[in-house]
């Protein structure tokens, strides 16, 4: 009789080659200093990078993070981003501070001169001016604003030497304003001079207006300068 096959314990017979672990359950094997193979498990329920709720965090957290950072780049109120010396041709060149990004400072010193001071109090100590005019939109928001930076000037956290020509108020719509701001407008009237200013088309467009509204006659007189316009005040 022939010899006997070798069964799966007899030596000389190769063995059967172990199936493959599976990708989801094993990861790459990691060789250590003494050369030896370690497998690592994958860990479990380990949450996707793409598709499904788990690939859409990162992206809502990197929006948030840029809303945040967009937030934090506008300047507060008396916190200029580049603090610099606003400084006119003279000692009573009038300086316009805003009370908020986008009041309408830069139109205004643009028809009326003076000095872009800043969402801040200028400091007459350093040579900056001494006669201001605050200026603040007529929305909910820059109406609070301009609030608290009369506020913070009767409080006297305000430099020492300042005269406040006037608040300015800007309108930020064409039309009437509702009921609940014209009353915080009498508010403001209460505290201080008010000159409002009237929707203005050519300014929302980036122009200049041909025609000036007739308030800027008293703005002119209030802060003793000439207009610098197409045309005379309509």
């Amino acid at each position: 009789m022939g010899p006997a096959p070798a069964g799966p314990g007899v030596s000389g017979a190769p063995a059967p080659a172990p199936a493959p672990a599976p990708a989801a359950v094993s990861a790459a094997p990691v060789h250590t200093a003494a050369g030896t193979a370690v497998q690592t498990a994958a860990a479990p329920h380990a949450p996707s990078r793409t598709g499904g709720q788990g690939g859409a965090r990162p992206a809502v957290q990197s929006r948030t993070k840029r809303l945040s950072a967009a937030s934090a780049a506008e300047p507060a109120w008396g916190e200029p981003r580049r603090p610099r010396t606003a400084r006119g041709r003279s000692r009573n060149e009038v300086g316009w501070v805003k009370a908020h990004g986008g009041a309408g400072v830069t139109s205004l010193v643009e028809v009326l001169g003076g000095v872009d001071v800043g969402a801040r109090w200028p400091d007459p100590a350093r040579g900056e001016p001494r006669r201001v005019v605050l200026v603040g939109r007529t929305s909910a928001r820059g109406l609070k604003s301009v609030s608290q930076a009369l506020g913070s000037l009767h409080d006297g956290r305000a430099p020492q030497g300042l005269e406040l020509l006037a608040v300015v108020l800007v309108a930020d719509a064409p039309g009437r304003l509702p009921l609940g701001l014209l009353r915080r407008v009498r508010v403001l009237r209460s505290a201080a001079r008010v000159q409002r200013v009237p929707w203005i088309p050519a300014w929302r467009t980036g122009g200049s207006p041909k025609m000036l509204p007739r308030q800027f006659d008293r703005l002119a007189e209030l802060v003793g300068s000439e207009l610098y316009a197409e045309g005379a005040a309509s």
